[in-house]
């Protein structure tokens, strides 16, 4: 078994998480989102309120779990919304899951008591993980975006913490 060593992430993490978070782009298998990101498109995401956690392996960022903010209403500040990324190399060896069993407890810490997500639906590798790990699909939103010009629906989790 492969050892993933977590820890809050920081703001000298930015250029690792961006560059996982562009593959993810790249790839086109885990959001809608189509421009690559830089260190600076990260750094606004350490506002002490949304944790941020890295897998570190031998000294090397190979994911990551953030959350943030799910709506601006205070009726809904008790739940986040929540991303998981891993590095092309390292996926299939159980970083993703080290990284979200360290969020799910560091967003608990912060106050957060259930954590949301869309998943595409083909993504059956992230589905398996985050069901796995106490997720519930709760639905799907149909035609939710377009990717590359083309129509996507997304399967709905979430888990209370």
């Amino acid at each position: 078994m492969t050892l993933h060593r977590t820890r809050p992430a920081t703001p000298a993490d930015a250029a690792d998480i961006a560059r996982i978070y562009t593959q993810g782009i790249e790839d086109r298998s885990s959001t809608f989102e189509t421009r690559p990101r830089t260190a600076q498109d990260i750094t606004p995401w350490f506002d002490g309120a949304h944790p941020i956690v890295v897998v570190d392996r031998g000294g090397h960022v190979t994911a990551f779990a953030s959350t943030s903010l799910y709506r601006p209403r205070d009726c809904y500040a008790g739940i986040a919304e929540f991303s998981v990324y891993v590095d092309r190399a390292a996926r299939g060896a159980g970083a993703g899951r080290a990284a979200m069993q360290a969020l799910i407890p560091a967003a608990q810490a912060a106050g957060y008591w259930k954590l949301v997500s869309r998943v595409f639906p083909e993504n059956t590798a992230s589905r398996a993980l985050l069901a796995s790990l106490g997720f519930r699909e709760v639905g799907t939103y149909e035609q939710h975006g377009q990717l590359d010009g083309v129509w996507k629906d997304v399967v709905i989790v979430e888990k209370l913490l």
